[in-house]
């Protein structure tokens, strides 16, 4: 059951509605709805006396053109911002969307009727979802996709699953449900949560290279890590420690200096971590939010006209997390060169097992550095430009949204990397016969080994590659 209070919203619940197909278990808060209720009724009253954005004007650059307020006007908003293109948008995107736009409406400050709230935690319940298209965004507000989703609750757009009964959209609806960013806030959800998942993971993948190339444990020291305590790169060194049994003092290594590989990733993947734990802080903030514009307040009993539908914080958090990833899989690249090194792991070149001349896993590099450039490509900061639209009113934008997809992208690309480097360690191991009986880490050893096929003769690896990014979420657990 899902707490909708317009508070506590969590990002896991965010990934939990994604996931669900159907019904989706929420606790509406009461309190929450006679708080929408107050400002609905404050922003009816404010609108006869002051000039309210969108209530009483027009929108963008014609925010200088009085209208009545009137059920006419809001249609007229929806129907001309409703015009989203390219593919749908994802099922659990959608579903994410649905449920954050719910829990900021009920934050008690959109001014938005009860009824529409009330319909669209219907949907949220029920499983309905709407057509929406994924283009039509830039990080000053998801206005297409929202005025589409607004659109099919009062009955003019049609619904992919279910429906809930139409309801009128009332004056003043339609910018009050416009005004956020749900649609970019579901998707850097739901990859912020993957990348958390993927970097967990990542330890447990690199502790098994680790094994397999007899690493030196001294560069995980706690002495080491206590003369520059950065937070991410003191956890990541603990987590090795922890996985590879390092409570006492462990036997040393085949070599006085491991590869940058394993000896420098504590300190690369220590931004990592820390990008991302940001990144969940600043969503954690964004979902429970009040973005609508204007906001109207019932403790000051007036309506604030401000930029909260600016989403510079989450577009450069987003920035931040992939461009660290990136590191962190260019590090993953990097031992699985080692693994196919003889000089390394005392195997057989590319840990081949025929004939001479017999391939082994060659091609994992191949695969990995194809999917290490698509990351690269989705590292690139979205923040380094701008727009300028509405006869020059709106004269930037953060692109938090364009941000968000290359997120989405960047964990596709990660979970490749890090399958393709768990593959070769999984089979170095196997070969060797390592002793992993006393390590924390047998665990995710033997959780891969029970996907993995355990045949070495040259053989198509697809199948491999599949079931190893299939039990990253189980390693994740380790």
């Amino acid at each position: 059951m899902i707490r909708v209070d317009g508070r506590t919203l969590r990002c896991a619940d965010v990934v939990a509605a994604a996931r669900t197909e159907g019904p989706l278990g929420i606790d509406v808060s009461i309190a929450a709805m006679r708080g929408a209720e107050h400002a609905w009724k404050l922003a009816e009253e404010l609108s006869t006396r002051r000039v309210v954005y969108g209530r009483t004007t027009g929108v963008g650059a014609n925010k200088d053109d009085t209208v009545e307020s009137s059920v006419e006007h809001g249609l007229r908003l929806l129907r001309s911002h409703a015009g989203g293109s390219g593919d749908e948008m994802p099922p659990g995107q959608v579903r994410a969307m649905l449920l954050i736009r719910l829990n900021q409406l009920l934050s008690g400050r959109s001014g938005i009727s009860p009824e529409l709230i009330g319909a669209l935690a219907e949907a949220v319940r029920t499983g309905a979802r709407p057509l929406v298209h994924r283009l039509g965004a830039i990080g000053t507000g998801d206005l297409a996709p929202l005025a589409e989703a607004a659109l099919a609750l009062t009955g003019e757009r049609p619904w992919v699953t279910g429906h809930v009964p139409p309801v009128p959209v009332r004056a003043g609806d339609a910018l009050a449900f416009m005004s956020s960013n749900a649609a970019t806030l579901a998707e850097a959800t739901l990859a912020a949560m993957r990348l958390d998942t993927l970097t967990r993971a990542s330890h447990a993948v690199a502790a098994l290279t680790y094994v397999a190339l007899d690493g030196n444990p001294e560069a995980y020291a706690t002495p080491v890590h206590e003369a520059r305590p950065h937070a991410g790169q003191v956890a990541c060194a603990a987590e090795m420690r922890r996985l590879l049994g390092m409570h006492q003092t462990p036997k040393p290594g085949r070599r006085i200096q491991d590869p940058f590989g394993l000896r420098a990733f504590p300190q690369v993947q220590g931004p990592a971590l820390d990008a991302i734990h940001y990144l969940r802080d600043v969503l954690a903030v964004e979902i429970n939010a009040s973005t609508e514009n204007p906001m109207i307040s019932t403790v000051h009993n007036d309506a604030y006209h401000h930029a909260h539908f600016h989403t510079a914080y989450v577009s450069t958090a987003l920035d931040q997390a992939r461009a660290t990833v990136h590191q962190v899989a260019e590090l993953s690249v990097a031992r699985l060169g080692d693994l196919v090194e003889p000089e390394f792991t005392g195997l057989r070149p590319f840990l081949a097992a025929g004939p001479p001349g017999s391939s082994g896993v060659m091609i994992l590099e191949y695969v990995a550095h194809d999917a290490l450039t698509e990351l690269r490509q989705a590292a690139l900061p979205a923040t380094l430009g701008t727009a300028v639209v509405s006869r020059g009113i709106e004269d930037h934008a953060s692109f938090s949204t364009q941000a968000a997809r290359a997120a989405t992208a960047a964990c596709s690309a990660y979970q490749q990397v890090l399958a393709c480097e768990l593959v070769a360690a999984v089979r170095a191991l196997r070969m060797r016969e390592a002793d992993l009986v006393e390590l924390p880490v047998r665990d995710a050893f033997e959780a891969a080994s029970e996907v993995l096929d355990p045949g070495v003769d040259d053989r198509p690896l697809t199948g491999d590659i599949a079931a190893a990014v299939g039990v990253l979420d189980v390693l994740a657990r380790i």
